[in-house]
């Protein structure tokens, strides 16, 4: 669903100077800059790999004059240059042609917004990559010279999704009419792995709740010797069809979905393994329950044996299975219980040269990392502390060094603002010693070779735009591959003397627990005046807001630009805190996230250049119904709030998300009437302004509607924006810049 060190305003060096050449008057930012090109940010660089030989560094970058049409590019290791592989426009000159399968996936991965080439995967060599565009695969042999590299992959049958190069090389495989394929690069011959897929039948798909909640966008894993590959069969014929509506400008469709609403039933997953070659399938026992999620899977070195992660349907519990492929037999090597849930991650790391795997777990309260032989045997705890081994944006694991018996990490270890590298030994005596690499305070994203020679470093702090750079395993500096200096010639140069820098400060909770924030004072400030406020919220699980990371010119800026005061508060319940933190919300939501931003509120009122009377909240998705609750449970400290695809009842939304911490409607139903908007709207007094997007299929339009039928049966005063056609990601596509302006407006006749 699926952001106490620096008080006052300051420059840093660079900015000063570029403020100097500029003049003492900055541009004046608009909304509509920041949608435009070039971005504000600076280059858009995402998709970052390793070739698997350590060769060349692979990103998918924006256009300068398009901004979100991504092309292929590669830096060059050893010549220390960077040079464009596949400009998207050139290949394919019109707009994307997509499925209704990949429209789907792109609005799951919050990639609807961008095109051109947005994925794409080496071979196990390095010396080839595939990558789609516009219905198309193509394979770039990366050994031959450029004019004669790419070969598309005919495709006149249907549109091909999650595609791959087998690790070994000889094979692309697909999805496509909810059929896995693959094509031999050999014989240029397609090959059809299943047929049944069709209606319900799903073949080689990660379904909704996969994708939507549970960070998996595939359904399929080849074995790293080409021979099998595993995939999983979905039926999705138990959940229940409801009509979903999209109603665009000109039209109303009408769409039958199997959603798996919360309590409801859901798919049914089988895991099987077949034999690329004859065809023939084994099928996987993952237990007598069905009513399970499967969560991870992965295979071991050898090729032979599925490591399988099943879920609970109650997220308290969690068992790694590994299976025989031969004959399908599985047994549990270990399990994880907890009292609220479990968080699913990606970590988990097989060793090539001994019996031994890393996992991760949070059963001492935090998220750190354990060595396992195959038998199920806790070797030894490899990191302790009261803070989490994580990533929010990837993998914490990074690399493992075997030959030097060295694992490197990401973690919250220095704070929980910031992600820094660090490294220990596999052998470690003394799990609360581990060694900071990174150097820089801020977020730092690593991507690192698979020998643990050097590492690419995504970097950004308050301070520093997204900067991308090389660097040897000790952390010393090889090179930038973009440096995105804030000099005069930044895209953000014109705005930056009037862009607030943030104060980060903390509070404290009233159980003890630190809640961070992010304080942004409006331009020109004035500590004798009293500004208007608003509280930028999310507040859901999973999630973090207060990050030292770059802000730049932004809605945040507009909103200071107008005048206004914004705070940010990271309550308990969400993400990257330990189960601590986050635990309080299990069994009813809305209350304890509540209680402490109202706190933040009650703080910010208390500062004396803050009129208490001017407080405003605005957010989107758990932020939207974050919004309604603090509108409705207290009315007197927030005027004005804007909520943005809110959920309004909990049972409207889908079963993993929402039975993580509610459990199923029918076994907690005075939880779920607790944390849903609806019973609390009598209490409404401010102004408030509802946005949806109308074909929204996470959050279902009609917890809006249901909204609008309480609020007006009661009588009560609202504010509605809808958008025909537009999804749940509405504010980052086209629709965002009128969204914006309709916040600022409502904002201003309000709160001014």
């Amino acid at each position: 669903m699926a952001d106490s060190r620096n008080s006052g305003r300051y420059l840093a060096p660079a900015l000063v100077a570029c403020a100097v050449a500029a003049s003492t008057h900055a541009g004046e930012l608009t909304i509509d800059r920041l949608f435009d090109a070039p971005a504000l940010a600076g280059p858009t660089i995402v998709g970052l790999k390793i070739s698997p030989d350590g060769s060349r560094v692979t990103y998918l970058q924006g256009k300068p004059e398009e901004k979100d049409r991504l092309d292929l590019w590669e830096y060059n290791v050893r010549e220390g240059r960077s040079r464009i592989l596949v400009d998207s426009k050139l290949l394919a000159p019109k707009k994307d042609k997509l499925s209704d399968e990949e429209l789907a996936r792109r609005e799951r991965q919050r990639t609807a917004a961008l095109s051109g080439i947005l994925e794409y995967s080496f071979a196990l060599s390095g010396r080839a990559l595939l990558f789609p565009l516009d219905g198309n695969l193509y394979y770039y042999d990366l050994s031959k010279p450029a004019k004669n590299a790419l070969v598309s992959i005919a495709n006149s049958s249907g549109f091909a999704t999650d595609a791959a190069i087998s690790p070994a090389g000889g094979f692309v495989s697909y999805v496509r009419d909810q059929n896995l394929y693959v094509f031999d690069l050999g014989t240029r011959q397609e090959k059809g792995l299943t047929s049944d897929g069709g209606g319900p039948i799903k073949n080689g798909m990660a379904e909704f709740i996969a994708q939507e909640e549970m960070d998996r966008s595939t359904g399929y894993w080849w074995a790293p010797d080409d021979r099998h590959i595993a995939f999983a069969r979905v039926d999705e014929t138990p959940v229940k069809v409801t009509q979903r509506f999209e109603i665009a400008a000109d039209n109303v469709s009408t769409f039958p979905q199997r959603y798996p609403a919360a309590g409801g039933d859901n798919v049914l997953v089988q895991l099987g393994v077949t034999d690329v070659r004859s065809g023939a399938v084994t099928w996987i026992d993952l237990g007598a329950d069905r009513d399970i999620y499967l969560a991870r899977v992965n295979w071991l070195p050898d090729g032979k044996t599925l490591a399988i992660q099943r879920e609970s349907r109650d997220q308290r519990r969690l068992d790694l299975l590994f299976a025989d492929i031969e004959t399908g037999r599985s047994r549990i090597v270990l399990t994880e219980t907890s009292g609220s849930w479990i968080d699913l991650n990606n970590e988990l790391w097989f060793l090539n040269h001994s019996h031994e795997f890393v996992w991760l777990s949070s059963r001492d309260g935090f998220q750190h990392l354990y060595l396992y032989d195959y038998e199920g045997h806790l070797l030894r705890q490899l990191t302790a502390g009261k803070w989490n081994v994580d990533d929010f944006r990837a993998r914490a694991i990074k690399a493992i060094d075997e030959p030097h018996r060295l694992i490197y990490f990401t973690a919250t270890e220095k704070s929980p603002t910031e992600r820094q590298l660090y490294k220990t030994s596999l052998d470690t005596q003394n799990p609360q010693k581990i060694d900071r690499i990174s150097r820089e305070d801020g977020v730092h994203d690593i991507t690192m070779s698979p020998d643990a020679r050097f590492y690419v470093d995504y970097f950004t702090s308050n301070t520093q735009p997204p900067q991308v750079s090389l660097h040897g395993a000790d952390g010393k500096l090889t090179s930038y591959l973009l440096e995105n200096s804030l000099d005069a010639t930044h895209p953000d140069a014109p705005y930056l003397a009037d862009n607030s820098v943030p104060e980060f400060g903390t509070l404290t909770a009233a159980d003890g627990q630190l809640l961070y924030y992010r304080l942004f004072k409006p331009l020109h400030f004035d500590p004798a005046k009293h500004y208007p406020a608003i509280v930028e919220v999310y507040g859901g699980p999973g999630v973090q807001r207060v990050l030292d990371s770059w802000t730049g010119s932004s809605f945040t800026q507009i909103l200071t630009r107008a005048g206004y005061v914004v705070f940010q508060l990271d309550n308990r319940g969400s993400g990257f805190r330990g189960t601590a933190f986050q635990a309080p919300i299990h069994d009813k939501l809305g209350e304890i996230e509540v209680i402490d931003q109202v706190q933040g509120a009650h703080w910010l009122a208390s500062q004396g250049f803050v009129d208490p009377a001017r407080i405003g909240v605005w957010g989107w998705s758990y932020g939207g119904y974050m919004t309604l609750m603090l509108m409705f449970k207290a009315p007197d400290v927030f005027r004005a709030g804007v909520a943005g695809a809110p959920v309004t009842d909990w049972t409207l939304y889908d079963t993993h998300y929402t039975e993580r911490y509610l459990g199923r409607p029918q076994d907690n139903a005075a939880g779920y009437e607790a944390s849903s908007a609806l019973p609390y709207a009598e209490d409404l007094r401010g102004k408030l302004l509802v946005m949806h997007g109308m074909a929204d299929d996470n959050v279902l339009f009609l917890n809006s509607t249901k909204l609008f039928r309480k609020l007006q049966d009661l009588d009560k005063p609202f504010d509605v924006m809808v958008y025909p056609g537009a999804k749940h990601g509405l504010i980052r596509q086209h629709d965002g810049r009128h969204a914006y302006a309709m916040m600022l407006r409502f904002f201003n006749e309000n709160l001014r």
